[in-house]
């Protein structure tokens, strides 16, 4: 990956002013985070069912990472108990992208997106739990809010309920794995716990494919239409996105990033705003919520790097 970014740069700062080249990885940074945006219109794009896209994801982002590690001679050494560990983080994965999936099926990405949102309740739950410390009043005060937001959400648009519950439900996971992670991180290579993490969650989808009866061959044949947007989540929207976004962090403060990850909601609605303006546009209470519920992120970003 280095070799990759001193090619980049060299071109990137060949060829645009100064006062772009001093911001590149931060216009990296936005660039992954809209590559994660991606990552909802794509679910919808895709018309295989949840549990068969998030295989093919998850397979494709292996042979992705696995062609980078052996390229930049990446050893995958690791102790039994940390493997162990890291794999059953996967499996927490693995279910929350079958969810998040499904969740976008059942209703649109605006919707599943804005209430994915509310991982930010869940994370300030589960994090003192885990790191031994006090809920903070503010986390509290938000809480409260991202509720009221998803009030508003879940009144207004009655009729999407299953994906609403579905999308709440992957962010509880999303947060479980991120304060897992949290833990992980201490002990273990970024690199190394993204991989096995991805070999979990694809091992765990792969035994319920075939226990389920849907992993035989004629099973896994997709739609030539699905084959790319599968390549593209897969390549760009997982291996690439996951190998950029540990690289800008090398100059980059995890609360610059924490404050543009905020963001991806707000670009996956604006996306499909632009291609499905029928399907994606809401009743006033959804623009009300959501308000809320992003107002209320970036608040407890400012509010964790002030009392940090």
């Amino acid at each position: 990956m280095n070799e990759y970014f001193l090619i980049y740069t060299w071109v990137f700062d060949l060829h645009l002013p100064t006062y772009v080249i001093n911001y590149k990885y931060h216009i990296w940074l936005h660039l992954t985070v809209l590559i994660f945006g991606l990552t909802g219109v794509l679910g919808k794009l895709i018309t295989i069912d949840s549990y068969l896209l998030v295989w093919y994801r998850v397979g494709i982002a292996l042979i992705s990472v696995l062609a980078y590690f052996a390229f930049t001679k990446f050893s995958l050494k690791i102790t039994k108990k940390e493997l162990i560990k890291i794999l059953l983080v996967g499996v927490v994965i693995a279910v929350h992208w079958v969810t998040f999936f499904e969740a976008i099926k059942q209703s649109n990405v605006s919707i599943a997106l804005v209430c994915f949102s509310s991982s930010t309740l869940f994370t300030a739950l589960l994090e003192p739990l885990y790191f031994k410390r006090k809920i903070k009043p503010y986390e509290i005060i938000f809480g409260v809010l991202i509720i009221t937001g998803l009030y508003f959400i879940f009144s207004f648009e009655f009729k999407y309920l299953t994906g609403m519950i579905l999308s709440v439900v992957s962010a509880a996971l999303a947060s479980w794995f991120t304060v897992l992670n949290g833990k992980l991180i201490k002990k273990t290579n970024a690199k190394l716990i993204s991989f096995y993490e991805l070999l979990g969650a694809f091992t765990v989808v792969s035994v319920y494919l075939l226990v389920s009866g849907r992993g035989g061959l004629s099973s896994l044949v997709i739609p030539f239409e699905d084959i790319k947007w599968l390549i593209i989540l897969g390549t760009l929207c997982t291996a690439f996105a996951f190998i950029v976004s540990v690289e800008v962090m090398k100059k980059i403060s995890p609360y610059t990033v924490t404050i543009s990850v905020n963001l991806e909601p707000i670009y996956s609605i604006i996306l499909a705003l632009i291609i499905w303006p029928e399907s994606e546009t809401m009743f006033f209470g959804f623009y009300m919520g959501t308000i809320i519920v992003i107002a209320t992120i970036f608040l407890n970003a400012v509010f964790k790097k002030r009392f940090s």
